[in-house]
């Protein structure tokens, strides 16, 4: 989490997010999301990272946004690799989900990693059906290519590619794209140097 980063971090995020217009481009992404999720013909949202990774806070705080927002088809279902047995309900959604992925379903992958061709067939199967397939990745260009709205955050795997997705959810949990000062303070709380407790 990027409350126990230190200083140093803290600055160069800042320095990072500085003039960059991250601000405005994850308003822009979530504005899809959003719309995508909420258009007369919309089914479910399905949320799927690359192999080497599960966005279970994006999940989280997804969900969240879609009870404060009044929007509940913002809270996603995580579609994993690998399921576990025993798996809660919840959690216990394979990639085959994506195969029943046909229109009016949205489909986010969050890769910080390459997606690979598995995922790759599965997405372009889904955008077949119908699905519109947003992502947020790191320079997947074949990923990318796939997305009716693409967000690639450069060589920003770790922290910045987290806060990439802090500020994607908040923003589609946004009534209108005026709502800037709630977003605005996130991201200032966000990347604010750790309190001292005690």
């Amino acid at each position: 989490m990027l409350d126990g980063m230190d200083a140093v971090r803290v600055s160069a995020l800042r320095e990072s997010l500085a003039g960059t217009g991250w601000i405005e481009s994850t308003r822009a992404f979530a504005g899809a999301l959003r719309h995508s999720v909420t258009r007369r013909s919309a089914g479910g949202l399905l949320l799927v990272g690359d192999a080497g990774y599960e966005p279970w806070h994006l999940a989280a705080h997804l969900a969240d946004e879609a009870e404060r927002s009044g929007v509940p088809r913002l809270a996603p279902t995580l579609l994993r690799h690998a399921v576990p047995p025993g798996a809660p309900a919840h959690l216990a959604h394979g990639l085959t989900g994506l195969a029943a992925a046909g229109r009016g379903a949205t489909v986010l992958v969050t890769a910080p990693g390459e997606a690979g061709p598995p995922l790759l067939e599965r997405v372009l199967d889904a955008r077949r059906a119908g699905a519109t397939v947003l992502t947020v990745e790191t320079g997947d260009r074949e990923l990318a290519a796939l997305a009716h709205e693409s967000l690639t955050v450069e060589g920003a795997a770790g922290e910045p590619f987290e806060l990439v997705q802090h500020l994607v959810s908040a923003a589609a949990g946004e009534r209108a794209p005026r709502g800037g000062s709630r977003l605005a303070a996130l991201a200032r709380r966000l990347t604010a140097p750790p309190v001292a407790r005690w």
